[in-house]
């Protein structure tokens, strides 16, 4: 009975490690996979990520690219005007009074209302917009020469550069507070179009891969914002303005230049890609 006993326990304990080992087994070739997945996953990832890059370095020297960069770049530098510059200039000047800090507020709220008429508007009418992005372009520019040209006559020279305490100097007119409000207005609705637009010929130039073509417009975009950032605080007023106007003027004839062979591959029924 003791040899029975002795020998059932021996075989019950050799099957318990048995399955034990095999558990063990399993548990580790689980772990292996799960490690073998994670580093398959990491290099696919890396490999993706290189292979955007150099999609989008391929990209950057296309001509196309080229002459939309130029465009984007002066989004990104009236981004920074309106975004930061002209609000301190608004608050700079004491001639407004003791509604000078409130009036900053004010043309952030105008901006923004330019930005959503805009928006709203021009991208309703790209739907079915048989005269192409060109018109809307153009206002846009016209917009903002015009408030440029306002801003010139309405604001000091000096305020973008001011002391916290302010500036007393005097514009080429009688610095008037419905006027830079109304800038701001139309600051918001110039950058309107230009967005729109720049959005709507990207999407339709690289509908297949649109990732790198955007990647590419926010990075252009935020360099020329960043640079505007640094020489705000050096240049006076009317040589920021005449940045703006020169890259405004370049970057408008750059775009006409790419939407008139869009439009040209189009009436001839082609696919219209770079890469």
């Amino acid at each position: 009975m003791s040899l029975l006993m002795t020998r059932t326990w021996k075989s019950t304990s050799k099957k318990r490690k048995k399955i034990k080992e095999e558990l063990r087994g399993r548990k580790e070739k689980k772990v292996t996979r799960g490690r073998e997945v994670v580093k398959r996953s990491a290099q696919n990832n890396l490999t993706k990520a290189v292979d955007a890059f150099k999609k989008s370095f391929k990209l950057c020297v296309t001509k196309e690219m080229l002459l939309l960069s130029i465009t984007t770049a002066y989004t990104g530098l009236e981004l920074t005007f309106f975004s930061g510059v002209y609000g301190t200039c608004i608050g700079a000047i004491n001639k407004f009074g003791a509604e000078e800090k409130s009036l900053i507020g004010l043309s952030g709220i105008f901006i923004g209302i330019g930005e959503i008429l805009g928006g709203s508007l021009f991208g309703l009418l790209s739907k079915n917009n048989r005269f192409g992005r060109n018109p809307v372009v153009l206002l846009g520019i016209l917009v903002h020469f015009i408030a440029f040209y306002l801003i010139f006559l309405n604001m000091p020279g000096d305020a973008p550069i001011a002391p916290v305490k302010g500036t007393d100097s005097s514009a080429y007119i009688k610095s008037s507070k419905e006027v830079a409000i109304l800038c701001s207005f139309l600051l918001g609705l110039g950058d309107s179009c230009f967005n729109t637009q720049l959005l709507s010929i990207l999407g339709f130039l690289y509908s297949e891969d649109s990732a790198p073509a955007f990647a590419i417009f926010k990075f252009v975009q935020s360099i020329c914002a960043a640079v505007a950032f640094f020489y705000s605080n050096y240049l006076l007023l009317h040589w920021q303005l005449l940045v703006m106007v020169i890259f405004g003027f370049f970057g408008t004839i750059s775009f006409f230049t790419v939407e008139w062979e869009a439009a040209a591959f189009v009436a001839r029924g082609s696919d219209y890609r770079s890469i």
